[in-house]
């Protein structure tokens, strides 16, 4: 006799949990290990994350595995409305009290710490550079 598994619905807002330094490790190691040439990691800047999260309705992001225009392995990412749809138009109301859509935001550019891109003379943010340590504390690259 089969037993029907009894599933709860979590709120987008909801999902994902802090899992720990030990289980974290782990999980890495054990993708690494199985597929060493596969892209690691990628980085993404908190700015863009929080003018996703900023958008009318956001609850969460999506991310998807992607190609750059170069071909290169990449991550697109939207942000969720609370029923885990993409927000890709917001409808707004204009200072004459029109309705107006707008796009939402739709996201790339992020960095493969194995092919960083050049550092620039000129930080755009204003703000010092910092050189970052990519690594997960195991043997990644």
């Amino acid at each position: 006799m089969m037993q029907n598994q009894l599933t709860t619905k979590k709120a987008i807002q909801a999902i994902g949990e802090e899992i720990g330094y030990e289980l974290g490790t782990q999980m890495v190691n054990d993708y690494q290990v199985a597929n060493p040439s596969d892209v690691h990691s990628y980085v993404i800047g908190r700015n863009i994350i929080d003018q996703i999260l900023a958008q009318p309705g956001c609850v969460g992001l999506r991310f998807y595995n992607a190609y750059n225009e170069k071909g290169e392995k990449t991550l697109v990412y939207v942000g969720l409305d609370s029923k885990g749809k993409s927000i890709l138009e917001l409808t707004s109301v204009n200072a004459d009290g029109k309705l107006y859509i707008e796009k939402g935001i739709v996201a790339d550019r992020i960095i493969n710490p194995r092919f960083p891109p050049p550092s620039t003379s000129t930080p755009a943010t204003g703000s010092e550079e910092v050189e970052e340590d990519f690594s997960w504390g195991i043997n990644i690259d």
